[in-house]
């Protein structure tokens, strides 16, 4: 097994996305590596069409900023309570697909393996729900590690 220095590992509060966060523990507790934890606002989806711009500018928006740094914050103390060196980045502004933004601070970070839950989706939910975690591995310019979650049962 190769030795890993920065292991990015988004995040987004699921018990799959909590399970790939303990895996990305156990490697950087063997390796060494630090840990970026990263989350992304996903604001379009979050758009009804109900709300003015001025109220999902001024209340939604930073509800979804509030919620993500909270899920940093937990998440990263359980990055610090093993001693390893940690970093959080919330992406709350700019245009492109949650895969694109993970992909590109991959980048700038100088990642060298991303770490992420799939939640084992098939059939038709995979296909209205899609799948971040497919994306994130057609995008990732390094190594992926999927940690698989349960197993939906198909619809």
């Amino acid at each position: 097994m190769s030795r890993f220095r920065h292991i990015l590992v988004p995040v987004d509060g699921s018990p799959t996305s909590d399970k790939a966060l303990d895996e990305a523990i156990r490697l950087a507790l063997f390796s060494g590596a630090k840990i970026t934890l990263l989350h992304v606002i996903d604001a379009l989806s979050h758009m009804t069409d109900f709300e003015t711009g001025i109220d999902y500018v001024q209340q939604h928006l930073p509800r979804m900023r509030a919620a993500g740094e909270s899920l940093l914050a937990t998440a990263g103390e359980k990055v610090l309570a093993h001693g390893l060196p940690l970093e959080c980045v919330l992406i709350a502004e700019g245009p492109g697909r949650i895969c694109e933004h993970v992909a590109e601070h991959a980048l700038i970070s100088h990642a060298d393996l991303i770490v992420l839950g799939s939640h084992g989706r098939r059939g038709l939910g995979r296909v209205l729900l899609g799948s971040d975690a497919e994306q994130i591995i057609r995008y990732a310019p390094v190594p992926v590690l999927v940690v698989r979650g349960k197993e939906e049962t198909p619809t």
